[in-house]
């Protein structure tokens, strides 16, 4: 391979694994947009650590984890490379992964991953989980929850044997942070306030919007680095074919949720539109780059008015998600997932049934982990603050200062 070649792959590899880093800024502001303003510093603090801590676990065993390099005739599930990260012989030359990145540049461009599931799971717990708890779940979940799942498909193991297809993470990052978010809600109940005495749910209403749209839009631009960096290479024809499919994707989802939802309630409502933009590029990502422009607008289109039932079909659980997450991620990765065996280069019955048992299979195993997790810590240390913590707010009473100190409230 010609070295220029090999230097335009790499960089834009790392271009894109900025991408990826700043989408952390979105889901921040979006968290931070939907929720009230009493548990801002609350959110960003999970957020940072999530970053941080995320990075060094990845760096210090779950890179090797997720791609231990399994021998064939392995089974596939689990095996360990060992502790901390050195680059082979080959790291830094085009005989490593055929010439489109570095060995550096792709430890960073996974950890970057990484730290994504445990982002869906924050904005899901908001306001109502304790920041301890948090921070060991996020330890155990990021660590190894989610470098084993990403194992058995990115890492060689029995998933991608048996041809299962995630091009970028609909199942292998947002469903498995979709999963722990479902757990998380159902173990912690619901905010105060969020449900009345006649069960029917009552809108807790975020304190910055405009924030919550910056969020969105910066998440839209990161999913460019989210998807396009998975080519894993700057091949030009199929770069720009999966940045197509994931920008139609993408509108065709807002359209689709703005539609239903405006139908059904009579009102235009902001955060659906938001939430089907996000659905729409969470149901893409498992096969943006398998998919024609016209399927991609099918599969955001769907996405979108899934996000409008799933809210719903959520809230009649009697779950509290303030930010959506569990629709969003969860419900339309299964989606997006799903979609690989219907549409695209890939579409029949054989590819849709492996498609379901990969999402069965890697379901049952975030749904136990996560709620062994989960129960123990809620077992030992409690996962919920107190009623007192939660009426006035997790950032004086975790943190002891003010997002807004010029600006305090007594909101409840």
């Amino acid at each position: 391979m010609e070295a220029g070649l090999f230097t335009a792959n790499n960089v834009w590899m790392m271009v894109c694994t900025a991408l990826v880093f700043f989408m952390h800024t979105g889901f921040g502001f979006l968290e931070i947009g939907l929720t009230r303003q009493k548990n801002t510093i609350n959110i960003l603090f999970k957020n940072i650590f999530i970053i941080t801590g995320g990075l060094l676990l990845y760096y210090a065993f779950g890179f090797n984890l997720m791609y231990p390099g399994f021998e064939e005739g392995s089974s596939g599930i689990l095996k360990f490379a060992g502790f901390g990260i050195g680059a082979p012989e080959n790291g830094m030359t085009p005989d490593y992964a055929t010439g489109g990145y570095t060995w550096w540049t792709d430890f960073l461009f996974q950890g970057m991953f990484a730290a994504t599931a445990a982002t869906i799971v924050s904005g899901a717990v908001a306001e109502r989980i304790k920041i301890g708890s948090f921070m060991i779940f996020v330890i155990f979940y990021v660590g190894l929850v989610y470098p084993i799942v990403g194992a058995w498909k990115w890492g060689g193991g029995f998933l991608d044997s048996w041809g299962f297809y995630d091009f970028a993470g609909s199942t292998l990052v947002h469903s498995v942070g979709g999963w722990a978010a479902l757990v998380a809600i159902a173990l912690l109940g619901s905010r105060i306030g969020k449900f009345g005495s006649d069960g029917k749910p009552k809108a807790i209403p975020g304190h910055s919007i405009p924030m919550a749209t910056a969020g969105v839009l910066i998440l839209w631009l990161g999913w460019f680095g989210f998807n396009g960096g998975s080519v894993l290479s700057a091949d030009p024809a199929l770069t720009s074919l999966v940045l197509v499919t994931t920008s139609l994707a993408a509108a065709a989802g807002g359209f689709g949720a703005f539609l239903l939802s405006t139908v059904l309630y009579k009102n235009m409502d902001l955060t659906m539109f938001l939430n089907g933009i996000l659905g729409g590029l969470v149901g893409i990502t498992a096969g943006a780059d398998l998919m024609s422009p016209n399927e991609a607008v099918v599969i955001g289109f769907i996405a979108g008015l899934i996000i409008v039932l799933g809210v719903s079909f959520i809230d009649k659980l009697k779950l509290d998600d303030p930010v959506g997450a569990v629709t969003v991620h969860l419900i339309c990765g299964i989606w997006g997932t799903l979609a690989v065996g219907i549409l695209g280069d890939k579409a029949g019955f054989d590819q849709f049934l492996t498609q379901l048992f990969g999402v069965l299979i890697i379901g049952a195993f975030c749904v136990i982990s996560s709620g062994i997790i989960l129960g123990v810590l809620k077992a030992v240390m409690g996962l919920r603050v107190s009623k007192k913590e939660e009426l006035e707010g997790l950032d004086i009473h975790e943190h002891g200062m003010d997002a807004y100190p010029d600006f305090r409230t007594n909101e409840h």
